[in-house]
């Protein structure tokens, strides 16, 4: 992939981490809200938390493979398969802008991991 391309990738890639790092935020400030008294309301509130827990769990793990591609983009190896070291397709950088892999290795691991 051209050097120039990487612009695009980066721009969306910083973008979505500004959206996921504000995400996180509002997780954080839902979190540290106090508790009703009622013990029904303070019930439901758990369950919220725990949902509202879940989702930051997938904002980390999202920002984390987005700051692995920006550190792939700046050492020049975006765009490149870490498992077969074939070049990632243009359309599934397009749609999954931190995939580090291309998608038969991905497919493959998918399979993997549902037979172990």
């Amino acid at each position: 992939m051209v050097r120039a391309e990487f612009a695009e990738f980066r721009e969306a890639l910083e973008q979505k981490k500004q959206e996921l790092s504000a995400r996180l935020e509002r997780i954080h400030a839902n979190l540290r809200r106090g508790y009703e008294q009622d013990s029904k309301e303070r019930a439901k509130q758990l369950e919220d938390n725990e949902v509202v827990d879940a989702l930051g769990n997938e904002a980390r793990e999202e920002l984390s493979k987005i700051s692995a591609a920006l550190q792939r983009i700046d050492a020049g190896e975006y765009g490149t398969c870490v498992e077969c070291g074939l070049p990632i397709h243009e359309g599934r950088l397009a749609v999954y802008p931190y995939a580090d892999e291309c998608i038969e290795c991905a497919e493959f691991d998918e399979r993997r991991k549902r037979h172990s």
